[in-house]
């Protein structure tokens, strides 16, 4: 560790009879300000949301999945916080939908919510490995896709298995807001299982497995194991 710290400060020159002063790296000269640091988000914002964009096209599910999916990254999803920005809702009715009390919004419907959170960490459980999820939607996205590793059929089956839950979140929860009908998160995991199963058979005339054996080891009949 002392040696580590030692090697860290080397190139650290002290000059007498100088004060200490912050300097904004992206501007030395000009320094910081409020629309240097604004364009720094926003450019790294739009950089994710495009390169996740280019990825939700995917002929391995229904066009409509992918529709959401796109509206789901660009925040155009009527959430309730959305709903309140238009004027069309109140205050008083901005709640997550699963009843933990915070305000629904994309980020936190779909990935932190006390009951939708849990969907992320089951279906990892289920396809047999571990992961973290990442607190904005267009990050979750990109990450979760390359938990396998980069090879064409790792990512192509991941990218099926995350715009698969998205919509099953989404449906979920209109399911509780518009029908007053709760599905419990065993029964959203199965439906995960199921879909994704019924998919990658209308799409794949090769895949020869029946649904039990899908059910126990998908990355098993992938080949991907």
């Amino acid at each position: 560790m002392l040696e580590e710290c030692r090697i860290f400060i080397s190139n650290v020159f002290l000059l007498p009879n100088v004060s200490d002063t912050w300097q904004w790296q992206l501007d030395p000269v000009g320094g910081y300000s409020v629309r240097s640091g604004y364009e720094v988000l926003a450019y790294q914002e739009h950089h994710v949301l495009d390169a996740a964009q280019n990825l939700i096209w995917y002929p391995q599910v229904p066009l409509k999945v992918s529709i959401l999916a796109w509206h789901l990254l660009r925040d155009w999803l009527p959430t309730k916080i959305n709903l309140l920005n238009r004027g069309i809702i109140t205050v008083a009715d901005i709640s997550c939908v699963t009843g933990c009390g915070h305000v629904e919004s994309v980020d936190h419907l779909f990935l932190h919510s006390n009951f939708f959170g849990d969907i992320w960490c089951q279906v990892r459980l289920w396809l047999g490995f571990s992961g973290v999820d990442y607190h904005i939607i267009g990050d979750h996205f990109l990450h979760f896709t390359l938990y396998l590793g980069g090879l064409k059929t790792r990512h192509s089956f991941l990218k099926l298995i995350w715009l698969l839950c998205v919509w099953l979140i989404w449906k979920e929860r209109n399911n509780r807001i518009f029908n007053n009908i709760t599905t419990p998160i065993e029964e959203l995991v199965k439906k995960v299982k199921f879909h994704s199963y019924w998919w990658l058979c209308a799409n794949n005339a090769a895949f020869v497995y029946d649904c039990q054996q899908w059910r126990s080891n998908p990355l098993l009949c992938l080949g991907i194991d």
